[in-house]
């Protein structure tokens, strides 16, 4: 996986461009709604950048680009960290002193070894228990990481059991552009986090954030509104 070297927007311009992403939020309804500046691909002062310019929190897919990126972040300008990518049980230990939340948990297995990793970790810490997200394939689509919508529950179950926060769900829009298809899909994770009082909804990206919001997502995931397209 290479990584991109980060050449701006400058910091004036990224922080309009996290101002215009803030209103977009805002006139699509949503109120104290997360953005998560997504720096995959980029290098570490992606992550700075973000911290500087107002960001919440920042996203990353790729286990081996997050541990070389993590290092060069000076502590006093780390965002919390959301792992957002496809897991692999495997890069799990690597990654328990970069991981705030996990965004990207679909199967049993995913939280045996989380619990298995990062509680002893928190234990001899008296850190919070690791947040994770369980993300779920709203849109059926075979090419999409998620658990089907009715596994849902029992993989809460699982995860307070094994001693883990879970913080809500996590849910990837259609790869079609439809505003119907869109809108159902996140709709159909915002029930089901009702349903299990689940009060965190990670949805939506820089093309469909407006729908995200009016469904009820209480965080964005926005990487191209403002770095830029990937190379």
């Amino acid at each position: 996986m290479s990584v991109t070297t980060y050449s701006s927007p400058n910091l004036e311009a990224l922080t309009e461009r996290v101002s215009a992403i803030r209103t977009r939020i805002l006139n699509a309804g949503g109120q104290n709604v997360k953005l998560i500046a997504v720096t995959k691909t980029f290098d570490a002062t992606a992550m700075t950048s973000a911290f500087t310019t107002g960001c919440d929190a920042v996203g990353e897919n790729y286990a081996q680009e997050l541990i070389a990126k993590f290092e060069q972040v000076p502590e006093n300008q780390r965002l919390p960290v959301h792992f957002i990518g496809r897991l692999q049980s495997n890069k799990i230990k690597s990654l328990v002193n970069c991981v705030d939340v996990w965004q990207s948990v679909d199967r049993l297995s995913l939280l045996d070894e989380i619990a298995k990793r990062c509680l002893p970790v928190i234990q001899s810490t008296q850190a919070i228990p690791p947040q994770i997200m369980l993300q779920v394939n709203s849109t059926n689509e075979p090419d999409k990481g998620g658990c089907e919508p009715s596994d849902v529950e029992a993989l809460c179950v699982k995860a307070l059991s094994l001693g883990l926060h879970v913080a809500g769900l996590m849910t990837v829009g259609p790869t079609v552009s439809d505003a119907t298809v869109t809108r159902n899909s996140f709709r159909l994770v915002s029930k089901i986090a009702k349903d299990l009082g689940l009060k965190e909804l990670s949805m939506g990206m820089t093309g469909d954030l407006e729908i995200a919001v009016e469904e009820g997502s209480t965080a964005v995931r926005i990487g191209s509104g403002l770095f830029g397209a990937r190379l």
